[in-house]
């Protein structure tokens, strides 16, 4: 009985008895061949190593691995892996069913052991030629590789005889070997086949939500998109609040619609409310309604968004722009499912789904105390990310030439996009995202002279910063009446960034017209008019 591992001499030990020096080695073969298996299942990594080892251990050298190509007609067998063995050599190594040693062990499925391979007719010398081996007796050893109990492949070696060493230890230790590879090559193909199930489920799942991306009017196949979609229809069907974030222009609107009409709720009313669009003073009234006499020209009694969602979703787009007095009674509603109307002392009761989005961070701004926390926690059970144009670049392409057919059918036009406009468009930062584009577009479609736009006549129609602004293309002095037909000229600083002057120049750009300057800062007239106090209150 051999000593344990740990009391065995090191390879190669002079001192040490042949045996057990071929013992070590074998042990060290085998230990090594199980750390590649663990390290990796690519059978080109593991098994050209293991035949490499064979060689440097155990002198069984020239090793190669043949395997099976079933879809061949007739079926032949050729090396797959090898060592010791010149790229000629493995070209060569192509074989019948039933051709040579190597054939007939893949026929019969035993192994053969060739002692002298001068004297075995069988034996074809076809990838390495006798006068390419030693002049000393050569054995040839060839096992069978099976799979699922089928022979797929044989692993072969050259072994010079007169080593001191057993032909039949050498062949049962590369019994262990073939059986080895064999598990090797399943687990590779049982893994090549999980992996074509996983892409094969991923293409249907990617073809479904795009899919339902068309139903509900939503354009791209972009990763962080289908992501979305895919958050929205897994909650549709409940009844938790949803918070949808996100840049201006992103689509948060459609993004709503879209998740009222995957739920239960798709054949009831959905009610859409901007309320940063809403003065204070009526957003009470807006939202929960009033009764007759409940203000100056309160001449009937009015039902207000919540009643008249009832059943249905009520969207509240840009949450985050209401005051602090109006989420109170938000919160209060959400919390007891009842309004009551401005005016009114009557409680009712309510059925809607709530949807919100804001562009703001909210944490943010519960964090400066201007958003409750407590309502904050309500809208936001589940807040589904819409990304940015930015984030999702591939789809730019799609969008465009989505735009550009409805602009032209809207208008009676022929507007087409050269392919180095649409890579300029792809190129754009887009701060204003899918809203941007689609005016840019339709500004496009509308003034331009060409029927084929080319990038550099699409460049002037593309908006500005004003860091990246021209000379010739800053704005006209105050008070300068702008061109009618001219695009119209954006800013897309930092929202909190307008100073005075800006906000001044841009009022006056439109002869005081708050409605169009807020419109060219990309803000609304409630905003600019924030914005406008704030800048003239100072620091």
């Amino acid at each position: 009985m051999p000593p344990p591992l740990t009391s065995l001499p090191p390879p190669g030990d002079p001192g040490a008895a042949p045996e057990v020096q071929w013992r070590a080695q074998e042990l060290l073969l085998m230990r090594e061949v199980m750390r590649l298996i663990g390290k990796s299942l690519a059978p080109g990594v593991v098994l050209r190593e293991m035949l490499h080892l064979m060689s440097e251990l155990l002198g069984l050298n020239r090793g190669r691995i043949v395997l099976l190509d079933a879809d061949a007609e007739p079926p032949t067998a050729r090396i797959r892996h090898a060592y010791g063995l010149t790229q000629a050599e493995v070209a060569r190594g192509v074989y019948a069913v039933g051709e040579g040693v190597t054939g007939r062990v893949l026929a019969t499925g035993q192994p053969i052991l060739v002692q002298d391979i001068d004297a075995e007719p069988l034996f074809l010398a076809r990838s390495v030629t006798r006068a390419q081996l030693p002049p000393d007796t050569v054995a040839f050893m060839a096992l069978p590789i099976e799979v699922n109990h089928h022979t797929v492949g044989v692993l072969a070696c050259h072994r010079i005889r007169s080593r001191l060493r057993h032909l039949n230890d050498d062949m049962a230790l590369l019994q262990i070997l073939a059986t080895l590879a064999g598990q090797i090559l399943q687990l590779h193909s049982l893994l090549q086949e999980k992996t074509r199930d996983l892409e094969a489920r991923n293409a249907l799942l990617t073809h479904a939500l795009e899919a339902a991306a068309v139903r509900y009017g939503i354009i791209g196949s972009a990763s962080a998109l289908l992501q979305a979609l895919h958050e929205l229809e897994r909650v549709a069907p409940s009844q938790a609040s949803v918070l949808l974030l996100g840049e201006s222009g992103t689509g948060k609107e459609l993004f709503a619609r879209a998740l009222h009409l995957s739920s239960p709720r798709r054949d009831a009313p959905f009610i859409k409310v901007n309320c940063a669009a809403i003065p204070d003073s009526l957003l009470e009234s807006e939202l929960f309604g009033y009764e007759r006499g409940a203000f100056t020209g309160a001449a009937s009694a009015r039902a207000g968004w919540f009643e008249q969602a009832d059943g249905g979703t009520i969207f509240l787009d840009e949450i985050g722009d209401m005051p602090l007095a109006m989420q109170t009674k938000l919160l209060r509603t959400l919390q007891e499912g009842t309004v009551v109307r401005l005016g009114g002392k009557r409680e009712t009761r309510v059925d809607v789904r709530l949807v919100t989005a804001t562009h703001r961070d909210l944490e943010a701004e519960v964090a400066r105390g201007g958003f409750r926390q407590d309502l904050y926690y309500r809208i936001s059970v589940v807040p589904i990310h819409l990304p940015s144009l930015r984030e999702r670049r591939e789809d730019i392409r799609t969008l465009a030439l989505h735009f550009v057919n409805r602009a032209n059918q809207a208008n009676q036009r022929n507007v087409h996009l050269t392919p180095a406009a649409l890579a300029r468009l792809e190129a754009h930062p887009w701060p204003g995202n899918i809203r941007e584009l689609g005016n840019v577009i339709e500004r496009l479609v509308l003034l331009t002279d060409s029927t084929q736009v080319s990038a550099a006549e699409l460049d002037r129609f593309l908006p500005r910063g004003k860091a990246a602004a021209s000379p010739a293309s800053e704005p006209p002095p105050p008070f300068a009446e702008p061109a009618t037909d001219a695009p119209l000229v954006r800013n897309y600083l930092p929202a909190d960034s307008h100073t005075l002057d800006e906000l001044q120049q841009v009022l006056a750009l439109h002869r005081g017209n708050q409605s169009r300057a807020a419109q060219a800062l990309g803000l609304t007239v409630r905003q600019f008019g924030y914005r406008l106090k704030k800048a003239q209150r100072g620091p």
